[in-house]
């Protein structure tokens, strides 16, 4: 018998990460991140990650593990922490996978086979990206695979991109390389995080303002420093490029934390549509005051 992981998703800020050691504590679990810009070395304010005096004494896989100047992708992602959970579950421990990036979700559950890449392919239109700004890759997309173009997010950069390249490479549509969803790997309780919409959009607010009272303009000055802006990934993620523009002088500090918001708000609606599609998740309130002993109820511990 073999303990099976549990994986935490949903929207951000509903109190995943909080849930996830509670829950890791209580079965002799071990945490492993599937927020993708929690992979990276210094981007801790704006990602809310928890530092390691609050992670009780609890391993945490998948964090810190690239520089700012690295590009994450979901298929490096996939290849390590798939190694990690097996490694937990060798060891007999329960592997409790905590986080909200969609992909990275889907590609570590679904084992998700990936379409071969091209750097030259991609480096072409990133540079696209780059001189031309999000809209002009879309209205590519949107000439080369319609589909794709309506269900991938308009100010997705890199998503667009990597279904610029899938299109360009495979002359299929970029839908023909996504993972169906069966029955995920390891036997894996899936459980889902969400709160009423006005509290969250309160947490959201509270968090957004947390983050700068912290330190997170400072925090990318810093990474600024370690070549944040040379990065094609880490410099867009939501809270860093909002400061960077805040710091080229695009707009002030109040319009920075107000894009902030409105950006989180964006995404987390955007989690919410993509997990609430999912019947596999078994969806459990944050605000419960019972949260733990409701979610270990859902939980079948041995797996064949």
């Amino acid at each position: 018998m073999r303990i099976a992981p549990i994986a935490v998703v949903g929207p951000t800020a509903t109190g995943k990460s909080d849930l996830a050691l509670d829950v890791a504590a209580r079965l002799g679990g071990e945490i492993v991140n599937i927020d993708a810009m929690q992979l990276y070395r210094g981007m801790d304010i704006g990602t809310a990650k928890l530092p390691p005096e609050q992670r009780r004494g609890i391993p945490h896989h998948q964090l810190d593990v690239l520089e700012v100047t690295e590009t994450a992708t979901v298929a490096a992602y996939q290849i390590a922490a798939t190694a990690d959970v097996r490694a937990i579950l060798d060891r007999g421990r329960v592997p409790v996978i905590v986080g909200g990036s969609m992909m990275y979700v889907q590609a570590l559950l679904d084992d998700w086979q990936f379409p071969a890449t091209d750097a030259a392919v991609r480096e072409k239109w990133e540079a696209v990206l780059d001189r031309d700004g999000v809209a002009a890759v879309h209205q590519a997309l949107t000439e080369a695979d319609p589909v794709a173009a309506r269900t991938i997010l308009p100010t997705d950069g890199r998503r667009i991109v990597r279904a610029l390249e899938v299109v360009e490479l495979t002359g299929r549509p970029f839908a023909a390389s996504q993972p169906q969803r069966g029955r995920p790997r390891w036997n894996t309780t899936i459980i889902g995080v969400d709160r009423e919409t006005a509290d969250l959009d309160a947490r959201i607010e509270r968090r957004t303002a947390t983050m700068f009272d912290q330190g997170l303009v400072e925090e990318v000055r810093e990474l600024i420093g370690r070549g944040l802006r040379e990065g094609q990934t880490a410099r867009r993620a939501i809270g860093y490029a909002q400061v960077l523009s805040y710091l080229d002088g695009e707009y002030d500090l109040d319009r920075a934390r107000e894009r902030t918001f409105i950006g989180t708000r964006r995404y987390v609606r955007r989690q919410r549509s993509w997990f609430r599609r999912d019947p596999r998740v078994h969806w459990v309130d944050g605000a419960d005051s019972a949260l733990v002993d409701s979610v270990l109820a859902h939980i079948v511990s041995p797996a064949e």
